[in-house]
């Protein structure tokens, strides 16, 4: 049986840091978690890749 809210778009997680958490349900509160978790892990393997660049041209760039 489809309900109503079934037909309706999801609306797409965003978070605000330092946003108020006090209106979010459990629910909300894991999904948000586990969206940050998400970029957490994309920023640290930017920040990699750009390590591993930065230590390939040093290493060139030695004398």
């Amino acid at each position: 049986m489809v309900t109503e809210d079934d037909d309706r778009p999801r609306r797409k997680i965003s978070h605000e840091i330092g946003q108020d958490l006090s209106l979010l349900s459990v629910e909300e509160l894991t999904e948000r978690v586990a969206l940050l978790n998400t970029e957490i892990a994309r920023l640290e393997e930017a920040a990699a890749k750009k390590r591993a660049s930065r230590d390939a041209a040093d290493s060139f760039f030695k004398k």
